[in-house]
């Protein structure tokens, strides 16, 4: 099963992605209401940090938050997302394998869609994109590279 606390940063970049959130306050409202997570104010503020949001002001002058690295979001990369990911995979992965250009990872079970859904946010050069069950994903490596490469550059972001 995957851990309450990816599974809480998970949440927080579907909602801000499709929203745009001014407070904590509001955050925590929205995590409780649409994904029945409760949480203290303290862990919501820990959990924005750990995802490198900020907060950046519109054309109106509000300013809401957004998660860096994730680029359907802001149009930019940031290694926080990447930083993300790295932690995700040491949490989550408890295998690797390849075959062709596919990256096999398994996972526990519970947790191949939640970080599959993750490493297409991250929209990585490398990987054309993922497709997932229970708990294996399939990870599909752009040419010239090889599930073999793919299987090497995920290892190395696991150390």
């Amino acid at each position: 099963m995957i851990s309450s606390r990816s599974a809480r940063h998970g949440k927080i970049i579907e909602i801000l992605r499709r929203t745009r959130v001014t407070s904590q306050a509001q955050l925590s409202r929205l995590l409780e209401e649409e994904e029945g997570i409760a949480t203290t104010q303290a862990t919501l503020s820990r959990d924005l940090d750990e995802l490198g949001a900020r907060k950046v002001r519109s054309a109106e002058g509000s300013s809401f938050y957004v998660v860096s690295g994730i680029k359907d979001i802001y149009g930019e990369e940031s290694s926080a997302a990447f930083d993300k990911l790295r932690r995700m995979i040491d949490e989550l992965v408890v295998a690797i394998d390849h075959s062709g250009p596919i990256a096999v990872l398994r996972t526990p079970p519970g947790a191949g869609q939640f970080l599959a859904s993750y490493v297409d946010r991250v929209e990585m050069e490398e990987i054309v994109g993922c497709i997932a069950g229970d708990d294996t994903i399939f990870v599909l490596a752009r040419e010239p590279l090889s599930g073999k490469d793919l299987v090497e550059r995920m290892r190395a972001a696991q150390a």
